[in-house]
């Protein structure tokens, strides 16, 4: 066999679905809760501290997430994700027991920096094991990309199953059997080779940037303070605060040998920040339509769980053909045509969402509004994800994808800010209508940035990244 022919074979699924199997537990979790959340309020009172058990989730994977690839560096991959998989299952424990809110935000705390752990560790495995054996990875990487994207789809169907069954415990006891078996999996794979030795506190701390992170924490927890304030007490006193942090966190940054956030790179390339900017609002709409939707169809229309999972069953399995179809459309026609289609049918999605007698609306259009809401996903992910690819170097590339997880996780807890803002704590059908106008006006903002973008090329070189959709 020619080393040419030794190429081209694919990593085997033994190995690539071993490291695919912790993979489902960030989109799973993170999806599920959106129609538990009813029934934690029911349980816990529907105070605003229901909104940070999500939103501790998010800040923890956002600050994690690019934290984790640096770690795998330092200590092994293979180690770091299995650390991963014991902060899941110590989050979710303490989750089913908690006795307050507080309790319950900082057990998500600890899923969220659990569940952060994985893809990235992942997808190193996965090259480190092609590297290795002279593979191509291209096949082991849609394995993780189709996990990823299918869970995250499923996950309101399959979070009130388990909710309208069990209660909203068994969304974090779920996490139990798959921790185990993905343990058992990863450990059985062939990819403890992938990684370096462990190195000394010192190297750790001047890799990490830790005083980076903690700023990058206070910037985005005083952002959501005084977001969340708008809908009661206005916070005007967090301005200033968030000013000094964000010029302390820029300054932080510039100096940094390696930044937390690479300040300088958005500086210089303008087509990065864009993107990256486009992606912030992107999945801020995409999560208020997974959080809100759920909530508005059993606190008015009545629907259990299990009936509110079904009806958001539209947008999971539309959101998955959009993918396939965002990945042709980008293939022949590029970036722009693709970003094109996935905000005109978000804009058209929330102007239904605005629209719609909503309460009287018989089942059949709720389920055709939800399906066209289920579009915008794949297209806009395949664009975004495939401009960071193009518009970044091969050695700029990885940074500029852990910059897009940080950003989609800022986008959730944006969603939960703007939810409160547009809806209140309980979602009525006015704070529906609300919420469809401003993702109708996001999606139109968006639109116009796409048209009129001077850093997109009118036509991307056809590759698609292989990475996390």
């Amino acid at each position: 066999m020619t080393v040419t022919d030794a190429q081209d074979r694919p990593v085997p699924f033994r190995v690539s679905g071993a490291v695919a199997t912790a993979s489902v537990l960030q989109p799973l979790n993170s999806s599920m809760i959106a129609v538990a959340i009813v029934g934690i309020a029911a349980q816990f009172g529907s105070s605003s501290g229901i909104s940070w058990v999500i939103s501790g989730m998010y800040i923890a994977t956002a600050v994690t997430a690019p934290m984790a690839g640096r770690l795998g560096a330092l200590f092994g991959p293979r180690r770091v994700y299995l650390a991963g998989l014991g902060l899941v299952a110590i989050g979710s424990i303490c989750g089913m027991f908690a006795p307050d809110v507080g309790w319950l935000v900082g057990a998500y705390v600890v899923l969220g920096m659990g569940i952060s752990a994985h893809m990235p560790n992942a997808m190193t495995m996965v090259r480190s094991y092609a590297d290795h054996y002279r593979l191509q990875p291209r096949t082991a990487i849609m394995t993780l990309v189709l996990c990823s994207q299918s869970f995250a789809a499923l996950g309101p169907t399959l979070g009130g199953l388990l909710v309208g069954t069990f209660g909203w415990e068994s969304i974090l006891w779920v996490n139990l059997p798959l921790v185990v078996l993905s343990a058992v999996a990863v450990m059985r794979a062939d990819v403890g080779f992938a990684g370096g030795e462990p190195k000394s506190g010192r190297q750790v701390l001047y890799t990490l940037d830790l005083l980076g992170i903690a700023l990058f924490v206070l910037l985005v927890t005083s952002t959501m303070l005084f977001l969340l304030s708008l809908g009661r007490d206005p916070g005007w006193w967090l301005l200033p605060v968030w000013a000094t942090v964000l010029g302390l966190f820029v300054a932080r940054e510039r100096r940094a040998p390696e930044p937390f956030i690479d300040v300088r790179a958005l500086a210089r390339n303008r087509a990065l920040s864009a993107t990256l900017c486009r992606t912030l609002v992107t999945y801020t709409t995409f999560y208020s339509i997974y959080f809100g939707i759920p909530q508005w169809l059993q606190y008015v229309r009545g629907m259990t769980a299990i009936e509110a999972g079904l009806t958001m069953l539209p947008v999971a399995l539309v959101g998955m053909v959009s993918t396939m179809a965002g990945s042709r459309t980008y293939r022949f026609f590029g970036a722009r045509r693709t970003l094109v289609i996935g905000t005109s049918a978000l804009l058209v999605g929330g102007v239904l969402l605005a629209v719609v007698e909503r309460s009287t609306a018989p089942l059949v259009v709720l389920l055709l509004v939800a399906a066209v809401l289920g579009i915008p996903n794949g297209f806009n992910n395949i664009g975004n994800q495939n401009l960071i690819n193009s518009v970044t170097s091969v050695a700029e590339v990885g940074t500029a994808i852990g910059m897009y997880r940080t950003v989609q996780f800022m986008g959730a807890n944006l969603a939960i800010a703007a939810l409160q803002l547009t809806a209140g704590p309980i979602i009525s059908d006015d704070g529906l209508h609300r919420t469809g106008w401003f993702i109708a006006a996001s999606a139109a903002a968006l639109l116009a940035g796409v048209l009129c973008s001077r850093t997109m090329a009118p036509r991307t070189p056809a590759r698609i990244l292989e990475a996390e959709a």
